[in-house]
């Protein structure tokens, strides 16, 4: 989960590289970014305890995750230039201090449209308090321990990622899902009280803001995800889902145009003229797409289909979300060897593989300990892919592209959540529903199918990435 990463300017103290200041200033954002990390996870786990206490349809149930992460996705490139432009320490405490008292709303929520409307404003602070919290990190260090301070986050980052359904399934279980959003709290108000003593302010080059594609990309995703997750109830060809469909590629019309005419667009059209940027970051969303889908019907699956308490669940997830610990970084330094062409496509390969064997066993009602295998191999899979991606998108851009290549990259993985989920609903409404745990069960089977055949196309799309684009190559 690469933010945005614009060189950053050192300003020299005198500091020892282990200071207690320099510490702080690595473990403030980046707990700040756990919060954010555990509450696109959290959630999953508590999703049916939700339903139960809230009502809603699948589709329903989806809009808690992408209002979320569609936000969250459309900001990015916003928080950080507004960063550049009015401090970074300032913008990082105002996007605190959203998403804290976002959560307090999200616990408090008396019905589902409430609760999707204010997990909206969490996604608008994570997306303030994310890039500019790498940035503060990058200014507190020099060049030379830069990469060890960044390690740290996002090492932090990938305990989040997995802790978060285990998390979310013994909070929702001893306590109740209310608490999943509750817990921010403590820690948002912590976080915040040491960033105002500790981190000092920095900015870096003043940039345009491009809040017209920022609206745009809203609006545009927004009208696609809705038209696909209500699919199952409108139908394919009503009225609805047309119009949905065709405002939807309307907004996309007018937000290509509108980025090809901008002096400083959210989504620079040459940078998608690359060849290897293109194919890396395409295939990053089918990765991002396939991954968060599976993960949200899983969590459907287990719960209501097979009965399983939260907590149970979450740690059924545990063998597959716990790989990209152990993975990650060595698919990282396998990158500068092996590139990520066959890194990356042969783990989509492997995670397809994992999904299908899946299915079958959860056709076949096999026991828990036979779905360990398929869950490692794929959590082993979708590892090799979510380090190399990115590395291979801003391998492919000049030095002084990189920053604003790493807000596009990571933008177009979380778009590919947000659309993924969106697609795996609506297969999964097709072919059953949330109404009995048999419907439950047929309808992920089928979901987790279309998550395998996600991950293909990804696998596929890696072969248009360009070996030569990686370290230690020479780009033609």
């Amino acid at each position: 989960m690469t933010a945005e990463l614009a060189p950053v300017p050192y300003q020299p103290q005198a500091q020892s590289p282990l200071s207690r200041p320099r510490l702080a200033a690595v473990l403030i954002p980046s707990l700040a970014f756990l919060m954010v990390t555990l509450d696109s996870l959290v959630v999953v786990t508590a999703m049916p305890q939700i339903h139960r206490t809230l009502g809603g349809s699948a589709s329903g149930m989806a809009w808690i995750v992408n209002a979320y992460t569609l936000v969250f996705a459309a900001g990015i490139v916003t928080g950080a230039a507004l960063g550049d432009r009015f401090g970074r320490r300032r913008i990082f405490l105002t996007g605190l201090v959203i998403f804290t008292l976002a959560s307090a709303a999200c616990a408090m929520a008396p019905t589902l449209a409430v609760l999707i409307g204010v997990r909206a404003m969490q996604g608008f602070g994570a997306a303030l308090l994310t890039p500019v919290g790498l940035a503060l990190i990058s200014a507190a260090f020099p060049p030379e321990r830069r990469g060890a301070a960044v390690g740290i986050w996002g090492g932090i980052a990938g305990v989040g990622v997995a802790a978060g359904p285990l998390v979310g399934g013994t909070v929702t279980q001893d306590l109740n899902w209310h608490w999943v959003f509750w817990i921010n709290l403590p820690i948002g108000v912590a976080v915040f009280a040491a960033a105002l003593r500790v981190l000092q302010e920095s900015r870096g080059p003043a940039r345009r803001l491009d809040l017209p594609g920022m609206i745009l990309v809203v609006i545009a995703i927004g009208l696609l995800v809705d038209a696909l997750i209500n699919v199952p109830d409108a139908g394919r060809l009503s009225a609805r889902t047309i119009g949905l469909l065709a405002a939807a590629a309307a907004a996309v019309l007018i937000l290509v145009v509108l980025e090809r005419r901008a002096s400083a667009p959210m989504l620079p059209p040459a940078l998608f003229r690359r060849r290897s940027f293109l194919a890396s970051n395409l295939a990053n969303l089918l990765c991002s797409a396939a991954i968060f889908s599976a993960a949200y019907v899983t969590s459907l699956y287990f719960q209501l289909g097979l009965g399983h308490s939260p907590l149970g669940t979450g740690l059924r997830f545990l063998p597959w979300t716990a790989m990209p610990l152990i993975i990650a970084p060595l698919a990282g330094r396998w990158f500068d060897r092996v590139g990520a062409r066959r890194l990356a496509g042969s783990g989509l390969l492997l995670q397809a593989v994992g999904f299908c064997a899946i299915a079958v066993l959860a056709g076949a009602g096999a026991p828990w300990p036979a779905f360990i295998v398929a869950f490692v191999a794929a959590g082993a899979g979708v590892s090799l892919a979510i380090p190399t991606l990115p590395a291979a998108a801003l391998a492919s851009v000049d030095p002084d592209q990189v920053g604003i290549a790493a807000g596009v990259t990571n933008t177009m993985q979380r778009i590919g959540a947000v659309l993924g989920i969106a697609v795996i609903t609506a297969v999964f409404g097709a072919h059953g529903s949330l109404t009995s745990p048999t419907a439950v069960i047929t309808g992920f089977r089928w979901a987790i199918g279309a998550a395998a055949l996600i991950s293909i196309l990804g696998a596929v799309t890696t072969l248009a990435i360009r070996a030569a684009d990686r370290p230690g190559r020479t780009r033609p």
